[in-house]
């Protein structure tokens, strides 16, 4: 098992998952998040830290497009370890749908 990061990080992208997390698995891209599932060691202190609850376990039904966005992006994102301000209109997109679709964007971010 390993933990995934959802479409509901989409344009929130909170960063509060990152601070706790003790094996630093994270990566950023532009306007999301991704959890690195073979560095992920499933301890799960990350999952309760996201205000938008976009971290999920990967045995959850209906994730696999999930694991493996996290696990491609993973590869090419650049690490993050620290605590950023989320984007000013982060609130406006929390609980929306279709996200993927309309605002993803394969762009790395900024890491640490």
């Amino acid at each position: 098992m390993t933990y995934v990061v959802t479409e509901a990080c989409i344009k929130c992208k909170y960063t509060d998952c990152v601070e706790v997390c003790p094996v630093d698995c994270f990566y950023e891209g532009d306007n999301m998040l991704v959890i690195h599932p073979d560095e992920c060691i499933d301890c799960g202190v990350c999952e309760p830290e996201c205000p938008a609850d976009a971290i999920k376990p990967d045995t959850e039904p209906g994730l696999e497009k999930w694991l493996q966005v996290n696990a491609d992006f993973a590869k090419s994102w650049p690490n993050i370890t620290q605590k950023k301000e989320s984007p000013d209109d982060a609130k406006e997109f929390e609980g929306v749908e279709g996200k993927f679709d309309k605002y993803f964007s394969p762009n790395p971010g900024s890491g640490d």
